[in-house]
């Protein structure tokens, strides 16, 4: 849970539930287990109540990629595709390249194979 990619939407609606019941879920959620502990043991009293309610609204208020910059490490969804598919464009052309290196003799099989290897190894 904590690697995954948090959602603007789920982080609010765990908010504003805390005003209701357990209030600190949205800490959790959002990787921040402390903040989330203390929410819980402060629960008799009025205060993480009325926090979640205004992190709810902030949460609602930052658009997708200041959200993400504050709780998903500045990578949002669009951005990691677009990252990954570019990455793999760029090592396929090198494999192409790689490729006719061995095809025209200028390196041998074994080259070959190390810098495929390489490179594959640059995508996962």
């Amino acid at each position: 849970m904590f690697n995954q990619r948090k959602s603007r939407s789920v982080a609010a609606i765990l908010a504003f539930s805390g005003t209701l019941t357990i209030s600190g879920l949205h800490k959790f959620y959002l990787g921040q287990p402390l903040w989330g502990l203390l929410y819980v043991l402060l629960s008799w009293t009025p205060i993480p109540k009325v926090a979640s309610a205004i992190e709810g609204v902030w949460y609602l208020a930052q658009d997708e990629e200041a959200f993400d910059r504050n709780f998903n490490l500045g990578k949002s969804a669009m951005k990691n595709s677009q990252y990954a598919s570019n990455q793999i464009g760029t090592v396929a052309e090198a494999l192409r390249e790689l490729e006719s290196l061995r095809q025209d003799g200028l390196i041998s099989e074994y080259e070959f194979e190390q810098k495929r290897r390489q490179l594959l190894d640059h995508i996962s």
